[in-house]
This record gives C-alpha cells, sequence and structure tokens, in this order.
C-alpha cells in the first residue's frame, strides 16, 4: 500500500503522513457501479481515491438524485468529510464512475493527522474550496444554464475523467445525472449529433467536439 500512496500522494503528503496511512488505513478495490457509500449511512472512514472516478450524487426527495461532481485520481469527498465532523448521517451517494481502487482512512485519524501534520490540513482545506468551487459550479448550471449546455459539459466531464472520447453510458443513466428526462436526454443528443459535436452509437456516444 506505501508504495501506491507514495505514487499518488508523494507530492502531497510528507513521508511520515504516508507511513500512518499505510499502517491504520484499508485498501478496497471497486468496480464500475459499485456504491462505496449510501444516503443516510454513518460514515467511519475517509476515501482518499488512488486509482478510478467516482461521482458524488445528491439526494432530490422530490425527484430523485443530482450530480454535484466527480472525484478522481488523488482527490477525497469533502462532503463525507464533513459527515465525519459532525458524526451525521451521509447526504450523499458515492457511486464507482470507473474501476479503481480507494484508501480508507479511520475517521480518528482525520482530526488528529489535522493538528499534526501541516500537509495534511493544507490538503484537507483544498479538497473543502475545490469541491465548494464544483458544487456552486452545479448550481450556475441548474440555475442559469440550458439543458443542452448543462449536457455538453456532462459529456466534456465524461470524457476528462474515463481519458477517451469514447463514452459508454445511457440515456437514462444520464437523465438521471442531470435530473432530466430520458426523452430530453435522447432528444438532445440527437441534436448535438446534428451539429457535429458528437457521434452516437448503439452503446455508446463518441465526443467529437475539441
Amino acid at each position: 500500500m506505501k508504495n501506491l500512496l507514495k505514487e499518488t500522494y508523494g507530492m502531497l503528503f510528507e513521508e511520515k503522513l504516508i507511513d500512518e496511512i499505510a499502517e491504520v488505513s484499508l485498501l478496497r478495490d471497486f468496480k464500475e457501479q459499485d456504491v462505496l457509500i449510501d444516503f443516510g449511512d454513518y460514515i467511519k472512514k475517509i476515501p482518499l481515491l488512488i486509482t478510478g472516478a467516482i461521482k458524488i450524487l445528491r439526494e432530490d426527495f422530490d425527484e430523485g438524485e443530482l450530480l454535484l461532481y466527480f472525484i478522481e485520481k488523488g482527490d477525497t469527498c469533502a462532503m463525507t468529510m464533513a459527515c465525519c465532523m459532525g458524526e451525521t448521517k451521509s447526504e450523499i451517494r458515492a457511486v464507482a464512475e470507473t474501476n479503481g481502487t480507494v484508501v480508507m482512512i479511520p475517521v480518528i485519524k482525520m482530526e488528529e493527522w489535522l493538528g499534526k501534520y501541516k500537509s495534511w490540513r493544507t490538503y484537507v482545506f483544498n479538497s473543502y474550496n475545490n469541491r465548494l468551487k464544483e458544487m456552486l459550479t452545479a448550481i450556475d448550471n441548474l440555475a442559469f444554464m440550458n439543458m443542452d449546455e448543462r449536457l455538453l459539459n456532462y459529456l466534456q466531464e465524461k470524457v476528462k475523467i474515463n481519458h477517451s472520447k469514447e463514452i459508454h453510458t445511457t440515456h437514462q443513466e444520464i437523465a438521471f445525472d442531470l435530473h432530466t428526462s430520458r426523452v430530453v436526454v435522447s432528444r438532445l443528443l440527437k441534436a448535438l449529433e446534428n451539429e457535429g459535436k458528437i457521434r452516437l452509437h448503439r452503446a455508446s456516444i463518441e465526443f467529437l467536439k475539441s
């Protein structure tokens, strides 16, 4: 585990912190679509992502779920940290976007390391700041952007986190993430194809816009 941690976090954390993480943490592999954290869970461990990507969803009690942001290699989930600090139930669902590996850190260590390691404090505060910016972007998208713009941004983010212009997902899955209907997504995807920005295949979407 230590080698994986050094490869991913060696530029962020000092050697002693990496040693402690390796000593007290668990390494967990996950598969695409695995639910890593669910609504209402009491969170006892903090995730540090080694490989892969995870999408973070917020529950809408009227109409399902809303995509907040993605976390990638080297990231953690700030909302998970907030639930741990407040000892409250999870208000998010974390679903694996790709196969990957995560290191799970005991909550008690998170607080201990805040006072012990400057690099950990910087990492935690930067994580909060980055996730806040992403949530504000999600709010701005809902409030000010048309659905076709939101869909295009969503596809761009998928390309980025999967490192591929071939996006393997269904119209229904996109509709869930964007909090809209499958019919709307299908119509807008066809429009994007007619504009030369994507190409639709039977089981995938090819992103053409540079």
